[in-house]
């Protein structure tokens, strides 16, 4: 769930902390200053009185300092602050109930005291699947972690690991090759582990800033935006569902190659040993560096490998990079950006009927989605719900295997030529919704983001969609978009876009502007327009009750020039507007909107979505 949304759930006490941090963060001058700056200028009570999306704006641009912040944490060596983070950054971890949250607390320690007996065992062990040279790697680090920790105490002091004790054990972590999750058993080995009580745990990580407590609902939220950052904190790469979708496209020996590499049971199957290498916290960017190669592969040939992967695999072409390593960067940017945008892929109507549809078919589906992601509800295959966990259409499908994949498609019609996965979203993509939820993209005539989120459509085209899309959310927001009086009233002169019929000889007019350019800025050019529509509506003696003109956005020049007309009764509608408004009214109380509502020079959505709710 995005923190925008977590924020707007929350009172002001749920939220204290976190703003504590950022105001501290802030007071330090960071290197975003002027921008936060600007923000807050808006505001005569600081961060506590700016509106959520500003909050969440804010703290992407102090996100290196809270980075700085979380980190000082890992210097205590009894926080847990590890253990738990990883609990929290998991796919399906974001909104826990606290008897969840304990549940799956408690699992962890278990399931980590029991691999540290395991580890203790196999490195005493003379025949254990260990090389030696693991071992030995193994025992270095152990060695200069237990002096690190037990140095403070032969000098009677309490038992701790410094700033800089810690930069260099991370160093020969590194060095050492050693994933997060082999640090981390090594780690608690040397370190006491006890298991503390579930609401000091809350409490310090409410106190950290990483989690909102809601007592009410009690229920812990962790925002998306800061999953993303603690998972940069814990050296993890991608989120865990893309990790997967990369892992399932190797061939087993590769996926051997893997778990041999990093101690892992072969005698698992392949689907296990995935999740197993996901679990061990191994480097995405170690694993596309060294270990998806056969020996002796040149740099060139390791490149192409990558290049096959991406492009015939993972549907990405022309990977960005000369380099490997520019490469690698380049994919891992990519799975960031696909994570980030709020698009599914295909529209949410879809989503819902392709659920609906895998149920039917694959009856164990939601059980292994529950088990997989750690989901508490009963019943999960809900558009929704997954969403706001960020679990997309695209997720659930890299779990399912092939054999039910390929009965899922014989069984529901799907085309079976070509990559299913994307003959499965095609077949659900619902163009239309689609169409929709891209209704800004369409305004601002962006063919390359309405390209990334499944749209082709030739840009001589966008105009007419943007007008017809303007037709169907108006349609469905209770008015009479009555095209056979807009036609009759129309001369080949003037042609206005839209024409709401309120009844009664009353009409609202609706002119729609797509622009590439950011502000619009054309205001003497529309309004010579739109006052000979005007004109001719008056001189088939009808009432203006509003002219409506729907852009992607206004210059403070346009608007300054609306506000000075004194001819016309106009109001100035973005398209971001008129979407969330049409949005908010399907889950209103209205059967009509109140277009009483539209009087404002430039429509204020905030007081338009708040009269809505209520």
């Amino acid at each position: 769930m995005k923190l925008e949304k977590i924020l707007d759930k929350l009172g002001s006490i749920e939220k204290n902390a976190f703003i504590k941090i950022i105001d501290n963060i802030i007071s330090k001058s960071p290197k975003n200053a002027k921008e936060i700056e600007k923000i807050l200028s808006s505001s005569d009570k600081g961060l506590k009185s700016v509106d959520n999306q500003n909050v969440s704006n804010i703290f992407n641009l102090t996100s290196s300092g809270f980075t700085k912040h979380i980190m000082c944490e890992f210097q205590e060596a009894n926080s847990q602050v590890d253990i738990l983070i990883d609990i929290i950054i998991r796919d399906g971890n974001s909104i826990m109930k606290q008897d969840w949250f304990s549940r799956l607390y408690e699992s962890e320690i278990k399931k980590l005291k029991a691999k540290i007996k395991t580890l203790n065992t196999e490195l005493e062990n003379e025949k254990s699947e260990l090389s030696e040279s693991r071992k030995r790697d193994y025992r270095i680090y152990k060695s200069c972690l237990s002096t690190a920790y037990n140095n403070d105490i032969s000098n009677n002091r309490e038992a701790k690991i410094t700033s800089d004790e810690l930069s260099i054990i991370l160093t020969l972590s590194k060095q050492l090759g050693l994933s997060q999750e082999e640090v981390k058993l090594i780690n608690y080995s040397i370190l006491p582990i006890k298991k503390a009580d579930i609401q000091d745990v809350i409490n310090n990580l409410k106190n950290l800033g990483v989690v909102f407590y809601s007592k009410k609902e009690n229920t812990i939220y962790v925002a998306d935006e800061m999953v993303r950052l603690l998972r940069k904190v814990r050296e993890k790469e991608v989120a865990e569902k893309f990790y997967r979708r990369t892992l399932k496209l190797l061939r087993e020996p590769i996926i051997n190659q893997i778990a041999k590499n990093h101690n892992i049971d072969r005698k698992l199957s392949a689907s296990q040993k995935v999740e197993e290498i996901i679990n061990e916290g191994i480097s995405f960017t170690g694993l596309l560096s060294n270990d998806i190669y056969k020996d002796g592969l040149t740099l060139s040939e390791k490149k192409k490998t990558l290049n096959e992967l991406c492009e015939k695999g993972l549907n990405i072409q022309n990977l960005k990079g000369s380099t490997l390593e520019d490469k690698i960067n380049s994919l891992i940017e990519h799975f960031e950006n696909v994570e980030k945008d709020e698009k599914v892929g295909i529209s949410l109507d879809g989503f819902e009927k392709m659920l609906l549809e895998l149920n039917e078919s694959l009856p164990k589906l939601n059980k292994e989605l529950k088990e997989q992601f750690e989901l508490q509800d009963e019943y999960v295959l809900n558009a929704s719900f997954l969403l706001d966990y960020n679990i997309k259409p695209r997720d659930i499908l890299d779990l399912i295997t092939k054999p039910d994949i390929s009965n899922f498609i014989k069984d529901n019609g799907i085309k079976q030529r070509g990559d299913d996965i994307l003959n499965i979203l095609d077949h659900y993509k619902d163009v239309e919704n689609l169409y929709l939820e891209n209704y800004e993209n369409v305004a601002y005539r962006n063919l390359n983001l309405l390209k990334e989120n499944g749209i082709s459509i030739k840009e001589s085209e966008l105009g007419l969609k943007f007008e017809k899309l303007t037709k169907v959310i108006f349609k469905g927001l209770g008015f009479n978009v009555d095209d056979k009086f807009k036609n009759h009233l129309n001369t080949q002169k003037d042609m206005m876009d839209i024409l709401l019929n309120l009844g009664n000889n009353e009409i609202i007019i609706v002119e729609c502007k797509t622009s590439k350019e950011k502000g619009y800025n054309k205001f003497s050019t529309v309004s010579r327009q739109l006052k000979s529509y005007q004109n001719l509506a008056l001189k088939n003696d009808m009432r203006i009750v509003k002219i409506l003109l729907i852009a992607p956005e206004f210059s403070d020049d346009f608007v300054y020039d609306c506000e000075m007309d004194t001819e016309m009764n106009l109001s100035l509608l973005t398209a971001s507007t008129l979407s969330k408004i049409y949005n908010a009214f399907k889950t209103s109380k209205y059967k009509e909107f109140p277009h009483v509502l539209f009087r404002d020079i430039v429509i204020n959505e905030e007081r338009i979505l708040k009269a809505l709710s209520k």
